[in-house]
């Protein structure tokens, strides 16, 4: 019955899943304390490489780091 009441909650924002999961864990993180706040946040960064493709070719890749806003 809980579960439910959860789903309608993120559902009735206007959220995907992800996105609530999202905010709840920046929430946790930011309560945290030095030094696991610090170890947090290095964890949470994410770098990935995009390609472009064109003609059937890959394109030069790029690589992006995105990291969350301190």
């Amino acid at each position: 019955m809980a579960s439910s009441a959860a789903v309608q909650f993120w559902r009735g924002a206007g959220m995907t899943y992800i996105t609530y999961s999202n905010i709840c864990a920046n929430l946790v993180r930011k309560c945290l304390k030095e030094p696991l706040k610090a170890e947090s946040i290095n964890r949470e960064k994410v770098h990935f490489s995009l390609s472009k493709w064109a003609h059937g070719k890959p394109q030069k890749p790029v690589l992006r780091s995105d990291a969350p806003e301190v």
